[in-house]
């Protein structure tokens, strides 16, 4: 995805440019003038940029002086002009300093997205350097602008060349083995294998033999000898997923393993020495497993000597169009179909959508409206009912008839009722509308359980 920085100090044309380049498949940033475009498309900047649009007259740094300090200290990024003032000297002058399109405010919608691909088309193709010592190119599943996931990726930059542990906390669906993929290729031991076990879909009788193996005869059914995990992945990276869900008395072998360095199969005498980079995640709170006594304190000290967390899909919304245009893409590639953009209704619907699940629930979305999709943008009766039905209870604005006298604690219980019955029980989505946390709405239903006598 092509990433476009718009420049302009007027917050509505700013954010009306922004709506039409998102809507046509970009990733797009803003600033309010050239002093702060500046900082945007200065070389090891967060964020590589691909094209800039930029107003010429602004505060602080106006368009054509930008576009002077850009030639001087820029990384050849190919600048488009906007103006409500064109005047042909402007041209010629912006045409000098490297600027390879003229716009006249105000400019029509396909007038701007022409510019912008014959722009994208005639620029040289930039190579995606170190960017903070995070390759963005190293590994494009990883998305995301937000402020969130640019920590997260300067973390793993920093952390990826040790030889330390990680272990990977957040919800499910958020992307915690993408994170540890990342990790594994840009370490040292990135030419090797990675190798990942979901720890949650092993039997508790079996984890052991998967991650240290076994020989011939070590139990029954055992007809010949199997390396285990840890020899597979010898100079390489160990992914436990979900590590909280790991049978207590393993742990202890577990933890002798990664301390020692080495590995004994079931049914062997002989001890085998493993090099072998660890990487845990889980979506549970590890420190209270800790303190409940279902998971050893000492194994969770050696694995989180680095933590990272991966945030949540409502935690940063910002990057939901970068994720949805991708699985977008993917999609219509895998199914044969020729869906190219995502209608303005749809992409809203979208963000108004609170994702329990994560980036995971907004990759099926999207593959399930790019199959029903009947023309070439995903429009929202492409959507599922679940979120088109949640969309119009938000936005129905049904009124509640208040009868004067009742208590303010009353007005607030029955506001917390009717905007659960709109949300069809969607308790989420009801502290999302009312603006509350979604643990005020549980331990109010359940206060008001508590008052309700048995039937």
């Amino acid at each position: 995805m092509k990433t476009i920085l718009v420049v302009d100090d007027d917050p509505q044309a700013q954010q009306s440019t922004r709506k039409i380049l998102e809507l046509a498949g970009f990733s797009v940033r803003v600033a309010s003038d050239g002093q702060e475009a500046l900082e945007l498309a200065r070389p090891g900047a967060a964020c590589e940029l691909d094209l800039i649009l930029t107003d010429v007259r602004m505060p602080r740094m106006g368009g054509l002086e930008f576009l002077r300090a850009l030639s001087v200290c820029g990384d050849g990024i190919p600048v488009i002009l906007m103006t409500a003032f064109g005047r042909v000297e402007d041209a010629v002058w912006a045409m000098k300093f490297g600027a390879v399109d003229f716009l006249t405010k105000p400019f029509k919608r396909q007038a701007l997205l022409s510019a912008v691909e014959a722009a994208l088309k005639r620029s040289r193709p930039r190579a995606r350097g170190d960017v903070g010592g995070v390759s963005e190119g190293a590994d494009e599943t990883l998305l995301g602008r937000s402020q969130a996931m640019r920590e997260l990726r300067a973390m793993i930059a920093r952390v990826a060349p040790t030889a330390a542990s990680v272990l990977i906390t957040g919800e499910s669906g958020t992307g915690k083995e993408l994170v540890a993929r990342c990790i594994h290729r840009q370490s040292q031991r990135g030419a090797e294998r990675f190798v990942a076990l979901n720890c949650a879909a092993v039997p508790d009788s079996l984890i052991e033999s998967e991650l240290f193996g076994f020989e011939k005869g070590a139990f029954t059914g055992a007809t010949g000898a199997r390396d285990g995990l840890f020899e597979a992945a010898h100079q390489g990276t160990l992914l436990l997923d979900e590590i909280g869900e790991m049978p207590l008395n393993t742990q202890p072998k577990l933890l002798r393993a990664l301390q020692e360095g080495e590995v004994r199969r079931l049914g062997s005498n002989v001890s085998k020495k493993v090099d072998v980079r660890l990487v845990a995640a889980t979506n549970r709170d590890l420190r209270e497993c800790a303190r409940a006594g279902t998971f050893r304190q000492d194994l969770l000290y050696r694995l989180e000597v680095i933590c990272l967390r991966v945030p949540p899909l409502r935690e940063r919304m910002e990057d939901l169009p970068d994720l949805a245009y991708r699985f977008l893409k993917v999609n219509s590639a895998r199914h044969a179909k020729s869906v190219t953009g995502i209608g303005e209704e749809a992409l809203e619907l979208l963000l108004a959508h609170p994702w329990p699940g994560n980036v995971r629930e907004l990759a099926n979305v999207i593959e399930r409206a790019v199959v029903f999709a009947r023309g070439e943008h995903l429009e929202a009766a492409d959507l599922p009912e679940h979120l088109r039905s949640a969309s119009g209870a938000v936005s129905a604005g049904a009124a509640i008839s208040v009868p004067l006298g009742m208590s303010l604690k009353e007005v607030e219980d029955l506001l917390i009722r009717k905007t659960l019955e709109a949300t069809d029980g969607d308790k989420n989505m009801t502290a999302k509308i009312l603006g509350i946390n979604s643990r005020t709405i549980y331990r109010k239903l359940d206060k008001r359980a508590e008052r309700e006598p048995e039937a």
